[in-house]
């Protein structure tokens, strides 16, 4: 055999192990967990009060965030966490993977069923809200910490939203923010997993407590706007409604039924 017969033999067989390591990483491969269940250093965790119910029975905590996972629809029902004007730095972080959650017992979705969707990775939980932690901040990215959005909505009034309440933590902190899309039977999805594509999003965000807990509630379309914040102020009843989940179902009936009941926007200044 010639010298460049054999090159040629070898560069074919190097090039076919490149495509096959390739296509098992991209199709395989999962990194290991972000965060030790061992971890014991700063929690950042959600009143018990403030805690909605869950209608799926699959509550997962973790140390900077919460959720109530819906096996149904592979993503969480709703997210639930505190923010503080501490919490808000901008410390570089290195983006890490998205991966499946290990304290999901059915698992979260993978990744991949997002790959040609042409829809996003919605985060529920915003990782730039996390970034005074390493460990906090690659907490975020667990599957069942996003919901597939369009970009045009996730870059958009969805950011825009977030960044209000930044501003708001700033000022006023600390917030509870409880935040996903409305998930019902009737709704398209995406991937191997069946992953449910909402129509809606919202955000439901306390401030204060006992006489003076003041509660705001958006409930936005899932698409392209280029509208004003305030236009999609809803009271928290009408999320509960759409959603079936009884959220702050630890304070004392006669301030839920006040405080869900109505649209209030004083005190939050846009």
């Amino acid at each position: 055999m010639n010298k460049n017969r054999k090159n040629k033999i070898i560069y074919t067989a190097l090039m076919v192990l490149c495509i096959v390591v390739f296509w098992w990483f991209d199709n395989y491969y999962t990194p290991t967990t972000v965060s030790s269940p061992s971890y014991a250093g700063t929690q950042t965790l959600v009143p018990k009060d403030y805690w909605p119910s869950s209608t799926t029975g699959a509550l997962v905590q973790h140390n900077h965030y919460m959720f109530s996972y819906s096996e149904e629809h592979e993503q969480a029902e709703w997210v639930a966490y505190l923010i503080d004007k501490s919490h808000l730095t901008y410390d570089d972080r290195k983006r890490p993977y998205f991966i499946q959650d290990p304290k999901v017992k059915t698992t979260s979705a993978d990744w991949r069923n997002y790959k040609g969707s042409g829809y996003e990775r919605g985060h529920l939980c915003p990782a730039g809200d996390r970034r005074f932690s390493e460990e906090a901040y690659n907490e975020t990215f667990y599957t069942s910490n996003i919901s597939p959005q369009i970009g045009d909505f996730n870059g958009g009034i969805w950011n825009r939203l977030e960044q209000q309440i930044r501003s708001w933590a700033k000022r006023e902190g600390p917030l509870v923010i409880i935040t996903a899309g409305v998930l019902s039977e009737d709704l398209p999805t995406i991937g191997k997993e069946d992953v449910a594509v909402p129509k809606y999003f919202y955000k439901i965000v306390a401030k204060g407590e006992g006489k003076d807990l003041k509660i705001i509630a958006f409930l936005i379309p899932h698409k392209k706007l280029d509208a004003n914040l305030k236009d999609f102020v809803v009271t928290v009843d009408q999320i509960e409604k759409l959603t079936s989940i009884d959220f702050f179902q630890g304070l004392p009936y006669e301030i839920q039924e006040k405080l869900e009941s109505e649209v209030n926007t004083k005190g939050w200044r846009f």
